[in-house]
């Protein structure tokens, strides 16, 4: 495969990322930008928190498969299956994706956090321990009721789990470069949260209602 082909790539992940569905969603079916209200913010957790279950389960779900498709481009390559640069390709794709999350394209730049987006890409390169991470979250989730302070213990295990579990027990042999994504990723969670850490410790941070929510301005749903 030719280097224009694998550095076209990253920009069709950039472009995946950058389709927001929770601006979608808050403008379609309520007519809100869902990032006037809330936590200002255009994601999964911020669609609970004002528009409900309902409403922030698909939005979830699509940035969910917006992190597992743009991984999914690699097979378009000609890397080798679990090697350093194959496994180098995938987070390059991952990054990509969940920038455009963050920093869309067709919304001014201004986006979510990448949580959702970021479970995708690491669900793609290794669906046990996202599936690990993903139960330690809804544990601590049902707990706390609290969704960053959930998010930041689930990022802490992913290294964990692959580092230790799966490296050292299992015995999995884990490359390199899996390792210290498995790292950078919950440094960069704990980074995105810096500001809901803030308000953890006031003791100001907003708790989740899994009930159904009526939207702002009463507009019905």
């Amino acid at each position: 495969m030719n280097i224009v082909f694998n550095c076209f790539l990253p920009v069709i992940a950039y472009l995946i990322g950058s389709v927001s569905t929770a601006i979608f969603v808050s403008k379609r079916f309520f007519k809100i930008d869902i990032r006037d209200f809330g936590s200002k913010n255009a994601g999964a957790t911020n669609i609970l928190r004002v528009l409900g279950p309902k409403a922030a389960l698909p939005v979830f779900a699509f940035d969910l498969l917006k992190g597992v498709v743009a991984v999914l481009l690699v097979r378009l390559t000609d890397f080798n299956h679990e090697t350093n640069p194959y496994v180098s390709y995938q987070i390059l794709l991952g990054i990509c994706v969940v920038a455009g999350h963050i920093f869309p394209i067709f919304a001014n730049f201004k986006g979510g956090k990448g949580v959702a987006t970021t479970a995708g890409v690491i669900l793609a390169m290794h669906p046990y321990a996202m599936l690990m991470v993903f139960g330690i979250f809804g544990f601590c989730l049902l707990l706390s009721r609290y969704v960053s302070l959930s998010s930041m213990i689930a990022a802490v295990s992913f290294p964990t789990i692959v580092i230790i579990l799966f490296g050292e027990i299992f015995n999995e042999k884990e490359t390199l470069t899996m390792k210290i994504f498995s790292v950078i990723v919950a440094i960069m969670i704990f980074f995105t949260h810096r500001n809901n850490i803030k308000r953890l410790l006031s003791g100001t941070e907003s708790k989740i209602n899994f009930q159904k929510k009526q939207p702002p301005g009463g507009v019905k749903n």
